[in-house]
């Protein structure tokens, strides 16, 4: 059992703060085993709108809901739409008996599609898969290559994670897309998503990507904003500086979850992923991931400018602007690019991790940074 007792901790303080809270993220990550933590699955606050059952107590909603009393928890909420006035209502009263957390798979964006009812009245926490800092510093590797997804890296074996993997994927596709109400092929989507594999790292240009599966630029854009909404992908945004040099302006496009990247990729084992050509690319999406979940910014982008001198990740912490740079190698040293974002972004910090085991310094603000020391080092909190 993986211990996620930081993410436990904070979802309990939102709780303690707001009368609702939705606890978001891809499908399977481990929403449910955490929400079973704090309400038990045989309980009469917990419903699962995938068991029918469930759907069948809530025939009448505020005939079921409205008498419970202490923590109600309700599992992939955006199956019953129709519940947002509902829980507005419950969570109006002046004396309130229950909280309610509710769990989704897809963006605080796409549920609010679905209403605005429990506008300035909920909370979200976005979770994901397993972070470097649950599994620990020596499964580093294996995280990497199998990503976050529990069933993934628990797997007994690496055809076991592989075959989870692609049920995932395929099931995501059949079943789970067309619940949110968009009727794509899922043979189509499967070709996009697998072409987008080979944009990982890269600027976006839908244009060409939807020529490479013949379909329009505006289908491109669609699918591209669905599997966003879905977690499956991350758009970096590009950030511009006022600096006088021609910037990039498009985003960079990565898989969220580097175990969901290497099946659409066709990568099984250790020595696939050592010899792919993607596999820096692999690595350098896998550390932005680790670092937004350990770091938390307000603010995340990259940035690049059209002579070369390029920033993985430009992030907003507190006030302060701090860089990092991910580089799969031996012993980083400092590069045109870091002395140009540091003059040129204003940057507090810059921070370049390696895969290596040892930290040192560049200068007296560029320091080198072991990626398993992520978390001891607190980037963003220095003084």
């Amino acid at each position: 059992m993986i211990n996620r007792e930081r993410l436990r901790q904070t979802l309990l303080t939102k709780l303690e703060s707001n009368r609702v809270v939705a606890l978001i993220g891809a499908r399977q990550c481990g929403k449910t085993t955490l929400a079973r933590e704090l309400v038990p699955l045989e309980s009469i606050n917990y419903y699962d709108l995938e068991n029918p059952i469930s759907l069948a107590m809530l025939d009448q909603p505020m005939t079921a809901l409205e008498k419970l009393s202490g923590l109600v928890v309700i599992d992939e909420i955006q199956r019953r739409p129709d519940l947002f006035p509902i829980l507005r209502v419950l969570a109006d009263r002046e004396k309130l008996p229950a909280s309610f957390l509710i769990l989704g798979s897809a963006s605080p964006e796409l549920l609010r599609q679905s209403s605005d009812s429990l506008a300035g009245r909920i909370a979200y926490l976005s979770m994901s898969g397993f972070s470097l800092e649950e599994v620990g510093a020596k499964e580093q590797d294996q995280l990497w290559r199998r990503g976050g997804f529990p069933r993934s890296f628990l797997a007994s074996d690496e055809k076991t994670s592989n075959n989870w993997r692609r049920d995932f994927i395929n099931t995501f596709l059949e079943r789970d897309i067309p619940q949110f109400g968009f009727s794509i092929p899922a043979t189509s989507l499967y070709r996009f998503w697998s072409v987008l594999a080979n944009y990982h790292g890269q600027v976006w240009n839908a244009s060409e990507a939807a020529r490479t599966v013949n379909i329009s630029e505006n289908s491109a854009r669609r699918y591209v904003d669905l599997l966003q909404d879905l977690f499956m992908i991350r758009l970096l945004q590009p950030w511009h500086a006022n600096i006088g040099k021609r910037q990039i302006k498009s985003p960079k496009l990565y898989f969220r979850d580097t175990g969901l990247l290497h099946a659409l990729l066709g990568i099984q084992t250790e020595k696939d992923l050592n010899l792919h050509p993607r596999s820096g690319a692999s690595w350098e999406g896998f550390v932005i991931e680790e670092v937004i979940k350990a770091v938390n910014p307000d603010e995340v982008y990259f940035w690049g400018a059209h002579s070369g001198a390029e920033l993985d990740l430009l992030l907003f912490k507190d006030g302060k602007r701090i860089g990092v740079e991910c580089k799969r190698m031996d012993a980083p040293r400092i590069t045109p690019s870091m002395k140009a974002a540091m003059q040129d972004l204003d940057l507090s910090e810059l921070i370049v991790l390696y895969p290596g085991a040892k930290p040192y310094s560049l200068t007296e603000k560029i320091k080198v940074i072991p990626l398993s020391e992520l978390m001891n080092n607190q980037i963003g909190n220095t003084q």
